[in-house]
């Protein structure tokens, strides 16, 4: 046993500086470029667009590659791991590049700022394709897989509360030096990580589109999706609600922290209950427990604190149920698919999917939110209805539809 959890944690390391890169890149880069080197905040939305657009298009693509990758001849985990470290060390490159630009006029910056930010996209997503489609591979039963999966996320989970950390209270340079030091010793686990040959003895079939041939996939991608966006559009809108709703900015990394570090947590636990009941309804079960969370924002107020607190507890502890069952049962998909090599290729379109989801809930949450009348620089009571109802009704109303949805078209199937 302690040598089946050895190898699960191998794997998984990958996930803590992965995490690391993650939350910079989506949460950090436009505060530093626009507000601390003066960039203005339309060239730097843009530019970050672009790069996210590009970075998302691309999955599909960098999917496939990575199956290349995966199938070279000789001793294939050896390559695999070459490659991946290559990677690696360039994403911790660009990533001091990123923080740390060699040029300070406004033109250079904005040149520097869409490179490196570019490239450390690029090189962050096709090493996680990589590490899904290497887990992917390595089959098993529900729980096996759910282990694999458990390890990585719970790792991932913890990486971005700790760069959360690390940038608030020590900046950007602590920062950097912890995510190279991470990046060396998870790429040092990563090559002592197990290796599976099962199943991924033929070439892939087709193109990057091989995925959307099978049926499970279709259907778990758009439950996936569904879900997705309401889990994005609290991320869209959270700091919002705590300055407007809650009145509580000071407290931000306080409820943030309460949320991932429960996460993080409630992940062995969900591991157990897949044990016992199976992903599937594990997932339905994370969905009905987020709703019912999430119903108490509606008596949250100026004085509520500590029923948002309670709030974020709660659905910080269902949090682990998205990190986990969704991959295990999409690890369930490629096992039993007629191309275990093809695994890049799913985790391409399943990376691209994620990706759209955080797009497409900014894209519907900030719109419908001017559109109810909420206003930014003077919130009114109005205003404070309006942050409600996106902040907590909508993403309710979606996460619904995610378990209708697994109702018709997974419950029962027996893909587990």
């Amino acid at each position: 046993m302690a040598g089946k959890s050895l190898h699960h944690s191998l794997y998984g390391a990958l996930g803590l500086p992965l995490g690391f890169v993650a939350l910079p890149l989506y949460v950090l880069v436009p505060a530093f470029y626009a507000g601390s080197l003066g960039l203005s905040l339309g060239s730097v939305g843009v530019l970050l667009l672009a790069s996210r657009l590009l970075d998302a298009f691309i999955d599909p693509f960098l999917g496939k590659w990575a199956d290349k990758v995966l199938l070279q001849s000789g001793n294939r985990s050896q390559r695999a791991w070459t490659v991946m470290a290559v990677l690696a060390i360039l994403c911790v490159l660009c990533f001091w590049g990123v923080f740390f630009p060699w040029v300070d006029q406004v033109q250079s910056l904005m040149w520097w700022c869409g490179l490196f930010v570019g490239i450390t996209t690029i090189t962050y997503s096709a090493c996680t394709i990589l590490h899904h489609a290497w887990g992917s591979q390595l089959g098993g039963d529900a729980v096996q897989r759910a282990k694999w999966v458990a390890w990585r996320e719970g790792l991932g989970m913890l990486g971005v509360v700790l760069a959360n950390v690390l940038a608030a209270q020590f900046g950007y340079v602590v920062l950097a030096i912890s995510l190279t030091i991470t990046m060396i010793l998870a790429l040092l686990a990563l090559r002592s990580a197990p290796w599976n040959t099962v199943g991924v003895e033929k070439p892939t079939v087709d193109g990057w589109q091989h995925p959307w041939k099978n049926q499970a996939f279709r259907r778990l991608l758009t439950i996936f999706m569904v879900n997705g966006i309401a889990a994005a559009m609290p991320a869209t809108l959270v700091v919002f609600f705590i300055r407007d709703v809650v009145q509580r900015p000071d407290a931000t990394a306080l409820f943030l922290g309460l949320y991932f570090v429960t996460g993080a947590l409630s992940v062995p636990l969900w591991v157990h209950a897949i044990k016992r009941w199976g992903p599937s309804r594990v997932w339905a079960t994370g969905m009905i427990g987020n709703i019912l969370a999430f119903s108490g924002v509606f008596w949250v107020g100026s004085d509520g604190m500590v029923i948002y607190a309670v709030i974020c507890l709660m659905s910080g502890a269902m949090l682990g149920a998205d990190l986990t069952a969704p991959a295990t049962l999409l690890n369930g998909v490629i096992q039993r698919s007629d191309n275990m090599a093809a695994a890049g290729q799913f985790s391409g379109w399943w990376q691209m999917a994620a990706k759209l989801n955080l797009a497409l809930a900014a894209g519907l949450a900030l719109p419908a939110l001017q559109m109810l009348g909420y206003n930014t620089s003077s919130p009114d009571h109005a205003s404070q209805n309006a942050l409600i109802w996106m902040y907590g009704a909508v993403p309710c109303a979606f996460k619904a539809m995610a378990l209708g949805l697994w109702w018709k078209l997974w419950a029962n199937k027996g893909w587990e």
